[in-house]
């Protein structure tokens, strides 16, 4: 395989040594962010009154100025995922929080069907753009893991739990939704339909029984009702050139002044691009076509979403590094440059490593972070729609 530096220092790297690498760093990350006190982790604050809230059925998605800042934009369902750690003291509880979402994301990453030498470079590169999600005590690296966890399932043919963390998934953070195209991908389509709809049914319901039928179906409502405004407040985030919008969409209304452009003038052509691909039918029970869709898929959903902020890139550079290890030559100019865009602009720009200013007048002004994973998109896009997927992934 051509990969650039196989010869170096990661192919003999022991995989303890990359374990220590994936889980000393972001937990330094979440230690540093703990010891500046409750203002640095108002995003666990957040999560962790999503279980009280529930348990005393009170309105999930109003604001609690006295308790944290913002509002909750998770599902009903988030209340059973984050109640083991609301149950302990708030630091505690916020340290083993982050320690469960990089678990999560590591298990999921050696679970897939790609050569040691592949996930070794997808948990070296990975790693620093998990730090960043860290730093925010943020829910996407589990919600990455949730993705990929069930596309291997669904790949080794257990159905039951690949709808399981489809649902799940969805009914905390809308982004899971996008592995329902994993139905196309298994010949037990019947066992898919049924099991996702159990599956609706039980994990829909399983909030109730820390609360009532009645709040949690109001909940949903309110869900739904909260995410079309926080698209709004997305747009008007674009024109304050403020941390929301950090997508393609933002991007362009922020280059061109645009602010008013409706999403669908880019996620139509989009979603139209990303759909042509599967028509490649030939290719639907091929390992290769799948993982390259999968990239597609994690790229996608984070920079043709409003909501999308720094920390969820995790999601969209996990994608790129998928499809990056994959490539045959990918030792070659284009892929390097591709891949530097992608470190410089997409995961060291909200750094200290980067120059403040530039960070501040450009890459943050402009949604720039957005860049090097659109162009990798459209690569991979690219390659699903040019290559012949002959290769047999181990």
């Amino acid at each position: 395989m051509g990969f650039p530096l196989k010869n170096t220092m990661i192919t003999n790297t022991r995989v303890p040594v990359l374990t220590v690498i994936w889980f000393l760093f972001p937990m330094l990350a979440c230690i540093a962010e703990i010891s500046r006190g409750l203002g640095d982790i108002n995003n666990y604050l957040i999560y962790k009154q999503v279980f009280w809230h529930t348990l005393e059925q009170k309105h999930l998605y109003l604001s609690y100025p006295s308790e944290y800042a913002d509002v909750n934009h998770y599902g009903p369902l988030f209340s059973i995922l984050i109640a083991p750690f609301a149950l302990l003291p708030v630091y505690v509880g916020c340290f083993f929080w982050c320690l469960f979402n990089v678990a999560v994301l590591f298990y999921a990453i050696k679970k897939l069907p790609v050569t040691i030498l592949q996930q070794r470079w997808i948990l070296l590169i990975g790693v620093f753009e998990l730090i960043t999600s860290i730093h925010s005590v943020q829910f996407n690296p589990m919600l990455c893991g949730m993705i990929l966890l069930s596309f291997t399932a669904i790949e080794k043919e257990d159905i039951l739990l690949g709808t399981f963390f489809i649902v799940a998934g969805t009914l905390i953070k809308i982004y899971s939704v996008v592995g329902l195209l994993f139905f196309l991908f298994t010949p037990h389509k019947k066992k898919f339909i049924l099991y996702s709809a159990m599956w609706f049914v039980v994990l829909f319901c399983l909030p109730m029984i820390i609360s009532s039928p009645s709040f949690i179906i109001e909940s949903y409502k309110n869900w739904f009702t909260v995410l079309v405004e926080k698209n709004g407040q997305n747009i008007v985030s674009s024109m304050n050139a403020g941390m929301q919008d950090i997508s393609v969409m933002g991007m362009v209304r922020r280059i061109f002044g645009v602010y008013q452009m409706p999403n669908t003038f880019v996620t139509l052509p989009a979603g139209i691009l990303m759909l042509l691909p599967l028509l490649r039918f030939e290719y639907w029970k091929n390992q290769a076509y799948k993982l390259h869709y999968l990239a597609l898929l994690l790229i996608g959903l984070v920079i043709f979403s409003s909501s999308a902020e720094s920390p969820t890139y995790v999601i969209a550079v996990i994608g790129y590094l998928i499809w990056h290890v994959q490539q045959p030559d990918n030792n070659r100019l284009p892929y390097k440059v591709l891949m530097g865009l992608v470190l410089l602009l997409t995961i060291f720009s909200p750094t200290d490593l980067f120059p403040r200013f530039i960070r501040e007048q450009y890459v943050l002004r402009y949604s720039l972070k957005a860049l090097p994973c659109f162009t990798a998109w459209l690569a991979v896009v690219y390659t699903l729609f040019k290559s012949q997927f002959n290769q047999k992934m181990a």
